[in-house]
């Protein structure tokens, strides 16, 4: 009877424990839906680019991306971003996909411009593609093989 008695008891409090983590992860992670509004933007290339990645203003976080789709006629990317709704943006604001150092990942910072008219939900903004660190490290290391092969 004992036995069981602590059994019981130890499964308990492995499954708050449990409970505990889970709920510290939700509340510090991106995985819980937000609130804001919805913008998009056209890319030439999303590469890097997961749902949930952050969109950034100056290094701070103000929305994330939620999902991306091919737009059949021109082939761009076209990037569908949730803004948090008390963020408020000029309409000529730009999107950009950067690279956040040479092993991290990529996230869209937006730039925004000098327009009196703020951004509505469901509008487009100019995306710009940038090359990551690692894109232009191997562009330069395929340019100096290629001139060596050309000079045999």
């Amino acid at each position: 009877m004992q036995k069981n008695l602590v059994e019981t008891i130890l499964g308990a409090v492995v499954l708050l424990v449990a409970g505990g983590f889970l709920a510290f992860f939700y509340r510090t992670t991106d995985i819980h839906p937000t609130g804001g509004y919805v913008v998009t933007a056209s890319f030439s290339q999303v590469d890097g680019l997961d749902p949930g990645t952050p969109v950034e203003v100056s290094g701070v976080k103000v929305g994330q991306v939620l999902d991306f789709s091919l737009n059949p006629e021109t082939y761009a990317a076209t990037v569908r971003l949730n803004i948090n709704s008390n963020i408020k943006l000029p309409e000529d604001t730009v999107a950009n996909i950067v690279s956040s150092g040479l092993l991290g990942g990529r996230y869209v910072s937006l730039l925004p411009g000098g327009d009196s008219q703020m951004l509505k939900p469901g509008d487009q903004i100019i995306g710009q593609y940038s090359p990551g660190l690692e894109e232009v490290i191997g562009k330069a290391i395929y340019g100096l093989t290629s001139k060596a092969g050309a000079k045999k």
